[in-house]
């Protein structure tokens, strides 16, 4: 009868988590609704190149793939800590872009 009650107790424990940690996961995604999952793979490798390529460098901190947008997004923080989402198509072409954060205002020059 112990035995029983420790696995329905350890059974319990698990999908509590579980649970938790899939909460937890999505809060630590970022931004959006976090429905749609990461890019991995040979495609994570081509996507990143096309958004660098893009924006000239900078640092890749998110990826999304089946955005509303485009199929692919990559988000890329650049030096000044501006943050540009790159939207690719399924063939890694750059089909958007749109910038936000600190360098919002790349055209206003420095002041």
């Amino acid at each position: 009868m112990q035995h029983k009650t420790k696995w329905i107790a350890g059974t319990a424990l698990s999908v509590a988590l579980i649970g938790g940690g899939t909460g937890i996961a999505v809060a630590a995604g970022g931004g959006g609704d976090d429905s749609e999952p990461p890019i991995t793979g040979n495609a994570l490798d081509q996507a990143r190149a096309a958004a660098l390529e893009e924006t000239g460098g900078g640092r890749v901190t998110e990826t999304e793939v089946g955005d509303e947008e485009s199929y692919y997004e990559v988000e890329v923080t650049l030096d000044d800590g501006t943050q540009v989402d790159v939207q690719l198509d399924e063939s890694f072409n750059v089909v958007g872009r749109e910038s936000d954060g600190a360098g919002e205002d790349e055209g206003s020059g420095d002041d």
